[in-house]
């Protein structure tokens, strides 16, 4: 920094002074006038600056420039004429012009600190990162984002060319083509992808003086465009299963407006969208409540509520379930089912079960319904069988399930896929039974069928066959069923051509063949054909354990088959049951199970009181009905059925003083319903409601 001498502290001096104290540029060493009392002199006195009245006195080899500021023409020249080459000599008036000049220059530098600051700041905060490098491929701009992404520090990037700082890079390019690129993808050698923007910088005369990248880490847009992808097409494909389903389908928000229906919906009930989008959860009810409402405040799903829906009261049985979403309530969804097609459903699913009643088996191990630890192992042997082609007996009192055995075990193996015949050897004369079961040629007997017939055996071949009461073959039946046991082939009736099969039989017998074998009346060679592996089947006297199940499972089997609503057996009803020793088995549950359901009216529990009085002592009856107010005569069933309704029915209007709809509600009727069996049993009922 060079040195000043001012000569004058005037006005003049005092500016001069204070513009160089400003700019920090020059020193100044002294500050003369022959005036004492000028203020240039008092303020430089102040801030330690040497001061005198003769400038000669003040001039040493330390000073390099003299600056006049008295306006007196004699000094300035006094001055001018007693300088060496070494000092530089600057009269006021240029000296005021250079003061300027040198404080706009601070202000300028200022503020190209003060933008440079900003544009660090701007270029810093950014989640973008930025890289400039001039025309020499050096980089001259590198921003924190930039760091983050290549993993190359500032320091260590600024003054390098770019090709040495990331490889492969393509902003040289541009400076050469001076083309904006824009939105290309690029891969950093860590292996992060981004998205980059590279623009040239021209200047003045369209010359290219740099070039600029700006790029984005586009890891997180990628995922979160494949997640508003996949939620676009998750909703699309919502939307298309809801519109595409057959089922009626109505859902409501929170609030318990409608907001979304499908085109079933306005099938069965004969509102559009417009009708229901937006209004409330009762819109589409001709009769009955809301059941969205009842599950937007119970938020518990309910189901088979049966309510008239549009405006031709279209009769629909309606299932709504909450939806319910990390523990928030949304809405909920309900689905309508119209009776007609139930119905229709119901009579068309009827007579597929009579079509294939025949032709396959009904049953698997999970219908067999049974904890005890007799059932279990009974269980497991025929799950043993069934995937072994051995001949199984069932073995068992009657009405334990041996047919329902035989079923499982069927469709357990490997032929399910193919016939099940059924055979019950007891209800078939002996010439009949043989020919149903070996088949007959054409005229083996008075009688037959022009071309002769299939017998069983050759229906059910690659199948099973189930011979129930295997006990009451004929001797002669018994040795053709030996040979098929033996050779795995049969001989028709009136044939002598045999035939190759192979059929897995199943046998089932409640008659003790140890004992028959000893009588002569059944043959000892069968029995151990058919005794590879036996089956024994608890009755229910040593299993009671089981009884709360089964209970549940005929209750459940005979509201389907009768149309009822009984929901499960009382305690009481159930210690009943357990008291009794069942010589009739599980077949004699449901049937005391189903009478009882019969007569029991619309009650929804079976009680004690709807159980006949079980008896276990011998030689007495083993069910005493204890539906005294039935009459017992020789009337249809249905008579009886009519009369005891009847009698209910009165029972429960007087009970509710006349009021029908309470009456219909504890009856578990609709209102329409119960006027119908009002008017069908001629009840009078003047002044009830």
């Amino acid at each position: 920094m060079q040195n000043v001498l001012i000569v004058g502290a005037g006005k003049g001096g005092t500016a001069i002074y204070k513009l160089l104290k400003e700019t920090e540029m020059l020193q100044v060493k002294a500050i003369v006038d022959i005036n004492e009392s000028a203020e240039g002199l008092h303020l430089a006195r102040q801030e330690g600056v040497k001061t005198g009245t003769d400038w000669k006195s003040s001039l040493n080899e330390d000073i390099d420039i003299i600056i006049e500021v008295t306006g007196n023409e004699q000094v300035c020249n006094e001055i001018r004429s007693q300088l060496n080459e070494r000092i530089v000599f600057i009269p006021g008036s240029v000296a005021y012009l250079m003061a300027i000049m040198l404080e706009q220059k601070e202000e300028l530098i200022s503020k190209l600190k003060t933008q440079t600051y900003k544009f660090d700041l701007i270029f810093n905060s950014t989640d973008d990162g930025m890289i400039v490098i001039n025309p020499e491929e050096e980089i001259i701009l590198f921003n924190k984002s930039a760091e983050a992404m290549t993993g190359v520090l500032k320091g260590d990037a600024i003054g390098r060319r770019i090709g040495d700082v990331i490889s492969g890079s393509l902003l040289p390019r541009v400076l050469e083509t001076r083309r904006i690129e824009v939105n290309q993808e690029f891969v950093f050698e860590s292996g992060l992808k981004i998205i980059t923007t590279r623009i040239p910088v021209l200047g003045e005369n369209n010359k290219i003086i740099g070039a600029v990248s700006i790029f984005k880490d586009i890891t997180e847009v990628v995922n979160l465009a494949e997640e508003i992808t996949d939620l676009k097409e998750l909703k699309t494909m919502l939307q298309a299963v809801i519109h595409s389903s057959d089922e009626a389908i109505s859902v409501v928000d929170e609030h318990g407006r409608g907001i979304i229906i499908n085109p079933a919906y306005s099938r069965i009930t004969g509102l559009s969208e417009a009708e229901v989008i937006g209004m409330p959860a009762t819109a589409d009810i001709s009769e009955g409540e809301s059941v969205h409402m009842k599950v937007l405040k119970t938020r518990r799903a309910v189901r088979g509520v049966p309510m008239r829906v549009g405006p031709k009261k279209k009769e629909v049985i309606v299932n709504v379930a909450p939806v319910i979403v990390d523990g928030k309530l949304k809405g909920s969804v309900g689905v309508l089912h119209d009776v007609t097609d139930l119905q229709n459903m119901s009579r068309e699913l009827n007579r597929a079960r009579q079509i294939i009643r025949n032709l396959e088996a009904k049953y698997s191990f999970q219908d067999i319904i049974g904890q005890s630890e007799e059932m279990t192992i009974a269980i497991e042997q025929a799950k043993l069988g069934a995937k072994t082609p051995a001949t199984v007996l069932l073995r068992g009192e009657s009405g334990t399930g041996k047919e329902l055995f035989a079923h499982a075990i069927h469709n357990a193996s490997d032929r399910k896929y193919n016939k099940f015949i059924r055979v019950n050897c007891a209800a078939l004369s002996e010439s009949l039974l043989e020919s149903e079961l070996f088949g007959y040629e054409e005229g083996a007997f008075s009688g037959a069928k022009r071309g002769g017939k299939r017998g069983l055996f050759e229906e059910a071949n690659k199948g099973s066959i189930f011979l129930d009461e295997i006990g009451e073959l004929t001797a002669n039946t018994q040795a053709k069923l030996l040979r098929v046991l033996q050779e795995g082939e049969i001989t028709r009736v009136g044939g002598t051509k045999p035939l190759q099969i192979s059929v897995r039989i199943i046998a089932a017998t409640n008659v003790n063949l140890e004992k028959a074998i000893a009588n002569g009346t059944f043959r000892e060679d069968l029995y151990y054909r058919l005794n590879r592996m036996p089956i024994h089947i608890p009755p229910l006297r040593r299993r009671k354990e089981d009884i709360p199940l089964l209970a549940d499972r005929l209750i459940e089997k005979i509201n389907q088959e009768y149309g009822r609503n009984v929901e499960g057996i009382s305690e009481e009803g159930l210690r009943v049951l357990m008291q009794y020793d069942w010589p009739g088995n599980v077949r004699e549950l449901d049937n005391i199970i189903g009478r009882a359901m019969i007569f029991m009216g619309y009650q929804t529990e079976i009680d004690k009181e709807h159980l006949p009085s079980l008896v276990n002592e011998e030689g007495q009856a083993a069910v005493q009905e204890s539906f005294n107010s039935v009459n017992s005569s020789d009337e249809p069933l249905a008579a009886q059925l009519d009369r005891y309704e009847e009698k209910i029915i009165k029972e429960t209007l007087m009970r509710v003083n006349g009021n029908k709809t309470k009456a219909a509600k504890q009856l578990g009727l609709s209102v329409r319903n119960l006027y119908y069996k009002l008017d069908k049993y001629k009840i009078e009922n003047d002044g009830m409601q």
